[in-house]
């Protein structure tokens, strides 16, 4: 993990400009990005000592003091922030557990219960449970029960990015794609010893370019709402608005999609309904 801790300070260095942190740029940049001298001198440690972070030699050694400062040089918004936290302290993410897998009868019967489209899903992408609309709108070529069978459970993000529920389900794919990888970045730090985690991210970074190429960037996410829009197979075009909700004491995510009342989205989405009667 502290090889990542290094990684990702020089993918976020990177992507900073002299412009947006107020340093004045002098001389020409073979690379892009900010210089090691000039983060550090916005950290407030030595170049000798912000060198040893990247080389992910001191990484666990960083005091609180020094990780809150990399957090406010380089800009990092509120998950990325957690994420540098839970690198430089595994023995906090370790803590954390990997999340419980199968969801409690609570959360089935109001999944149940929810009108628009639900999905369940853990922190390696494993979907565990899902409505009808669900079902219909992500998966709709497996059987309904494929989310309870140990045998068969889908992994959304190897349907992604491996055919079988791909780019050619979103009208923004490289969008959807981004947010794939930035969750399951979220949870390699979360449950840094999963190795079901582990597997997921090696099949992708192994079978698949786009998540390879994704991956290396290191983009960070834990969406809590948002809106995807799909080109389904049997309805169309359908712009969906999504919340994220976190049962307590659980670990696992519930995804619930709704379309706005009075549009053609929400006429879409009682079609798909009505197709799955």
């Amino acid at each position: 993990m502290s090889t990542e801790f290094g990684d990702f300070l020089r993918s976020r260095r990177a992507a900073l400009t002299p412009e947006a942190v107020g340093v004045s740029a002098y001389g020409a940049r073979r690379v892009p990005g900010l210089r090691r001298e000039e983060i550090a001198q916005l950290v407030g440690v030595s170049v000798a000592y912000y060198t040893r972070l990247e080389q992910a030699a001191d990484a666990e050694r960083a005091s609180d003091q020094v990780i809150e400062a990399l957090i406010r040089a380089m800009r990092l918004d509120p998950d990325e922030a957690l994420h540098l936290r839970r690198l430089a302290r595994p023995s906090y993410a370790r803590a954390i557990g990997v999340p419980a897998e199968r969801p409690r009868p609570s959360i089935l019967r109001l999944i149940a219960a929810l009108p628009g489209p639900v999905i369940v899903f853990d922190h390696a992408n494993d979907i565990y449970a899902w409505n009808r609309l669900g079902h219909l709108l992500l998966a709709h070529d497996l059987p309904f029960d494929a989310a309870e069978r140990d045998d068969i459970r889908p992994n959304f993000a190897q349907r992604f990015f491996l055919g079988c529920a791909g780019p050619e389900l979103f009208e923004d794919s490289e969008t959807m794609a981004r947010e794939v990888v930035g969750f399951l970045r979220y949870s390699s730090s979360t449950c840094p010893d999963d190795k079901r985690l582990s597997g997921v991210i090696g099949e992708l970074a192994q079978r698949s370019d786009a998540f390879a190429r994704i991956w290396a960037e290191h983009p960070v996410h834990d969406l809590s709402y948002g809106q995807h829009l799909f080109a389904h197979p049997l309805v169309g075009r359908l712009t969906l608005d999504f919340d994220v909700l976190r049962p307590a004491e659980s670990n696992l995510r519930v995804l619930t999609y709704q379309a706005q009342p009075g549009t053609p989205d929400a006429d879409a989405l009682q079609l798909l309904a009505q197709l799955g009667q």
